[in-house]
């Protein structure tokens, strides 16, 4: 799906991995942020004890963890990002939670190191339109899960109704050059029918998607900000190199742009994602 001129993947890959690696923690931290995302996804995926759990892109283990809760002790879950510092963030805290079982293999979600067959859920929170070629990761997904299994995935819905990484994007957009290359848009599979295609082509079957609305509070412009380049990746990586004197400028434009989002105590951000399941 990424038919971007010059677009090249395995660089862009080394620049997302860099990016999460060095905000794993941050990106832990800000869970609370995304509670009732992370719920709908797990109710949606319909877990049951003893199953084999595949989380994709897992970053430090948010769904992994709750996912466990679920599936143990006779069954497990595997967390699996390109990313590896994420992995190990999410090993610490599965063990201070009282999750040592809980299981972690860094690799390239569009060329899994798993057998055929070998899981019954698959999950992928705000992971697939990541990858540069999204149809790559759901073959392979469907490779890896046995037949009946299932998927439950979340995307961001539409540009217009994610402000809180549209907000972000706008400033980014007056203040600082297009890059050379454009990244692969995180709204691009925020279409219904998009998403539903791709899930088709992919060889999976009983397609669902539903969007789920949740709110986001700030005490500050300065705390959005900061939830914004902890989501970032690849793009918090390139925006931490600019000189201290743009980082301050994009700071205070974004004040600006979260305005209309003022609430008394600070300020809300209401934005929708659309959630999927589907069986192999």
């Amino acid at each position: 799906m990424s038919n971007i001129p010059g677009f090249d993947a395995r660089r862009f890959k080394a620049l997302e991995r860099t990016g999460f690696n060095r905000i794993a923690a941050r990106y832990a931290d800000g869970a609370p942020l995304r509670a009732s995302l992370q719920a709908a996804l797990l109710d949606a995926a319909r877990l049951n004890p003893g199953e084999h759990v595949l989380d994709l892109a897992a970053g430090p283990g948010l769904l992994a963890r709750d996912a466990a809760r679920q599936v143990l002790p006779d069954g497990w879950v595997l967390a699996s990002d390109i990313a590896e510092s994420m992995l190990a963030e999410g090993q610490r805290r599965a063990a201070d939670e009282g999750l040592p079982d809980l299981l972690a293999a860094a690799c390239d979600a569009e060329h899994l190191s798993f057998a055929d067959a070998r899981f019954d859920v698959a999950l992928i929170g705000l992971g697939l339109f990541i990858f540069p070629q999204p149809e790559k990761a759901l073959a392979e997904l469907h490779r890896v899960l046995r037949p009946g299994g299932r998927i439950a995935l979340s995307v961001w819905g539409q540009r217009e109704a994610v402000p809180l990484i549209a907000r972000a994007q706008d400033c980014i957009a007056r203040l600082l050059p297009a890059p050379k290359v454009p990244r692969p848009s995180v709204f691009r599979l925020g279409e219904v029918n998009a998403l539903a295609a791709l899930l088709g082509q992919t060889g999976f079957g009983e397609v669902s998607i539903t969007p789920h609305t949740f709110t986001c509070t700030f005490a500050s412009a300065d705390d959005y900000w900061q939830a914004f380049l902890d989501l970032a990746g690849g793009a918090a990586e390139s925006l931490s190199r600019l000189p201290a004197a743009m980082q301050s400028r994009l700071r205070a434009e974004v004040a600006s742009e979260i305005a209309s989002h003022r609430e008394a105590d600070g300020f809300a951000i209401q934005s929708t994602v659309l959630i999927a399941t589907a069986t192999r």
